[in-house]
């Protein structure tokens, strides 16, 4: 098993509980908005939001055009009258606030770190959003540096994304990095086109169909003691 010594986590997902963060975000603005709130409003907004962040991904629509599109189809489909962008706003101050963490992120964080390696985040979230959410968390002081597509210029999986982060992490090359995301499109896809290992973090039990061969493929965040430690034997 291969010794690591940059780690680079993708946020949502993976480090942060993004369906907590959206949940507790989308229900707190539609109640404070004053309009109705239900599971069911919930589940449709997931369906819409996965496909226009897509859409995103591959270049056909921009961050800006996906912010408010997500709740304008949102809107039109159940009947509610509210400015999207109004709406979308208020939504990213609250989703700012969620720094909820997957189940043995602040351990594995912690662990990295006493052994002087380090951990960036790379994420294709809002800018405002994943910095909020990055600094006012609990791993915060674990964190090296993070890296968000609005920023850079790029998005995962381009190659020209993990570019400018390798440009900007300290490294002895690119054999000793390793990335770990939920997603295979951005995270995995990603670090095979940058020619870095790739592990995903595959916390459902889903089926791989896609054609995307992560390197390693963990359950739980814990199993990456693999990947840093010669003394785990699970």
């Amino acid at each position: 098993m291969k010794n690591y010594n940059v780690f680079l986590f993708d946020a949502d997902g993976t480090l942060f509980d993004f369906d907590r963060a959206e949940e507790n975000a989308l229900e707190t603005v539609f109640k404070t908005c004053g309009l109705n709130y239900s599971r069911t409003v919930l589940e449709r907004y997931r369906e819409i939001n996965k496909g226009v962040w897509k859409s995103y991904e591959t270049g056909e629509i921009s961050k800006e055009e996906l912010q408010p599109l997500r709740f304008n189809r949102l809107f039109s489909e159940t009947g509610v009258e509210y400015n999207a962008c109004d709406f979308n706003a208020k939504y990213l101050y609250e989703l700012g606030k969620g720094s909820f963490l997957i189940d043995g992120a602040l351990e594995i964080c912690r662990e990295i770190c006493s052994l002087n390696k380090q951990i960036y985040i790379v994420t294709n979230g809002i800018l405002a959003v994943q910095k909020a959410r990055i600094e006012y968390s609990a791993i915060s002081g674990y964190i090296a540096g993070y890296f968000v597509s609005e920023f850079v210029g790029f998005q995962k999986p381009q190659k020209e994304y993990f570019d400018y982060v390798f440009s900007g992490i300290q490294t002895a090359g690119k054999e000793k990095i390793l990335i770990i995301g939920d997603s295979l499109s951005a995270d995995i896809a990603g670090g095979n086109n940058a020619g870095i290992d790739s592990c995903w973090l595959n916390l459902s039990g889903a089926v791989n169909d896609t054609g995307i061969a992560p390197v390693y493929e963990i359950s739980s965040l814990h199993e990456l003691r693999k990947f840093f430690t010669n003394e785990y034997k699970g």
